[in-house]
């Protein structure tokens, strides 16, 4: 029944319909629910449901009751978002092409025989990939009489196969394999397959007789004569692809450990660099106000850092089960707002504190020219916007954070997202070339005789030195690889996850250490806040 206005399927809809198998087809239907017991006591062989696009529910016992089958079904194209884990055992063939809303599959063991399965998403064809091939029914049939006989493949034979007595093997008569010549693939059989005796009357009532030629389809030979073929898996598509291999979020052992890591030390020494600098009495300078905002930015690395750790360890071994929910929620789309946000803002404030050491260096006997607060506050402003319009433009379809698990914008499908992988990296790439140029020139400057500046100018410069190493480590190979990805990827996505825990969040972790924590006035600042909670005793006054 196809293109009907039938809402709904009750309970016993097909109860006493009919004692043989049924094929059930309703296509491009109006329905909105399948009820519990809708297919009680019906011996079914297909059931076909596609293209009902206000189809959301299956309730779960909707396929109990259910005497034999389904051996397919077919939810293409529908709004389901669940499945039901019971009556679904009998399946050989499931179809769910375009079905959105469907993120997670029930437990394997609800598919005891599934044989083939058509998707909508690749992480569901990994779960499936640890079920192996079943040998399906009217297979099991011909490879154990085939078995029995001490043949091979029937394709491989030639003349009449040969007979058997089934009275003598009693077994025969009575296992599962006999049985399903009721079943819906009854039609596939010979009809001589099994007739009485009449060359070898002794011998019993029956036998068996292979036919010369094979049925023309619906049996796979193969699984005979391969020991191994039912182990093999069930075939699925849409297969993995290169941005989303069958694997878990963090795919090593030792990057679960550095994830995490390397996420705590990020939050740690930012936590500490904002909350000594926040609460210090001292004026409130262009350099300490831009290494709050560069703490903050890194700090957000550090929780980015953090996320995807725990959904690593809560999705572990099973993360094809919660891929679909988790790379297309909410979750994954805040995870990758935070680590392009963080990464550009820190690159943007590392940038301006090198610009501003530039200049009060460069003009130290120029007063006039010296920077207010009020410029690096609009600085900032315009830094803030820069960068939240960059981490939230593949939440509105320019380039998107569902493409892997570790939810970075590595769209490059449409020629949108491959100007806006261009231009971050671009974006980086000419920070750091500011940063190096900057540098240079102060450290010419420095060792300039003629050049009015302080031994502090020369110890800044030098300790900045060790930023631009650090800032080459996280830049350059991310760089590399994003723009090599927009040809062709130089490395899988299995490789790049250790360039996300190991260089990615590099910055984050050593540039507390350089501009803050290893300096003299944030030890002065830190003592101070301790003095005035009770636990540290100043000996000596602030500078």
């Amino acid at each position: 029944m196809d293109n009907t206005l039938l809402e709904v399927i009750p309970a016993n809809a097909f109860n006493g319909l009919s004692e043989n198998y049924l094929t059930i087809r309703f296509i491009g239907n109006g329905l909105r629910r399948i009820q519990p017991f809708a297919f009680n006591e019906s011996r079914l062989e297909e059931v076909y449901l596609n293209r009902n696009v206000d189809l959301e529910t299956v309730d779960a016992l909707a396929f109990s009751g259910v005497i034999h089958g389904p051996t397919l079904l077919d939810l293409s194209e529908t709004r389901v978002t669940t499945l039901p884990s019971m009556g679904l055992g009998a399946v050989e063939t499931f179809q769910a092409k375009n079905t959105w809303g469907l993120k997670q599959l029930p437990p394997l063991a609800a598919f005891l025989h599934l044989q083939s399965a058509e998707l909508t998403f690749p992480s569901h064809c990994c779960g499936l990939s640890k079920l192996t091939r079943w040998r399906g029914q009217t297979e099991e049939v011909i490879c154990n009489l085939t078995k029995t006989l001490g043949r091979g493949s029937p394709q491989g034979s030639s003349g009449r196969v040969g007979r058997h007595t089934i009275s003598q093997q009693e077994d025969l008569l009575h296992n599962s394999s006999l049985q399903t010549f009721a079943n819906p693939y009854h039609h596939f059989l010979h009809p001589d397959l099994f007739r009485p005796s009449e060359l070898w009357p002794n011998e019993g009532p029956y036998f068996v007789d292979l036919p010369t030629e094979p049925p023309e389809e619906g049996l796979d030979y193969a699984l005979c004569s391969d020991p191994l073929a039912h182990q093999r898996a069930v075939a699925c598509v849409p297969e993995p692809d290169a941005l989303n291999p069958c694997e878990d979020v963090m795919s090593q052992g030792f990057l679960r450990v550095a994830v995490w890591a390397v996420g705590l030390l990020a939050i740690l020494a930012n936590l500490l660099v904002l909350l000594v600098l926040l609460t210090s009495r001292r004026r409130l300078s262009i350099t300490r106000f831009l290494i709050c905002h560069l703490a903050f930015a890194d700090l957000c690395m550090g929780v980015y850092l953090l996320l995807i750790a725990a959904v690593d360890v809560y999705t572990r071994s099973h993360y094809y089960q919660h891929a679909v929910a988790w790379q297309t929620g909410a979750g994954c789309q805040l995870a990758g707002t935070l680590s392009v946000f963080s990464c550009e803002l820190s690159v943007y404030t590392l940038t301006a504190i090198t610009l501003q050491r530039w200049h009060a260096i460069y003009f130290a006997m120029s007063p006039e020219r010296r920077l207010r607060l009020r410029h690096a506050a609009a600085a900032m402003l315009g830094g803030w916007l820069l960068c939240l319009t960059l981490a939230l433009l593949p939440l509105v379809g320019v380039s998107s954070y569902q493409r892997v698990s570790v939810c970075l914008p590595m769209d490059v499908e449409t020629a949108a997202a491959r100007v806006y992988v261009v231009l971050v990296l671009s974006f980086n790439v000419l920070a750091f070339t500011v940063v190096v140029a900057c540098y240079l020139h102060i450290y010419c400057m420095v060792h300039n005789p003629r050049h009015q500046s302080s031994r502090h100018d020369a110890s800044m410069a030098q300790r900045m030195a060790v930023l631009i190493f650090t800032n080459f480590l996280c830049v350059a190979p991310i760089s590399f690889y994003g723009l090599s990805a927009l040809h062709r990827p130089l490395i899988t996505i299995t490789d790049s996850k250790v360039l996300l825990v190991l260089f990615f969040p590099l910055n984050s972790c050593t540039q507390p250490f350089l501009y803050a924590l290893l300096t003299r006035a944030f030890q002065w600042d830190a003592a101070a806040m301790l003095s005035r909670i009770g636990l540290w005793r100043l000996q000596a006054p602030l500078c």
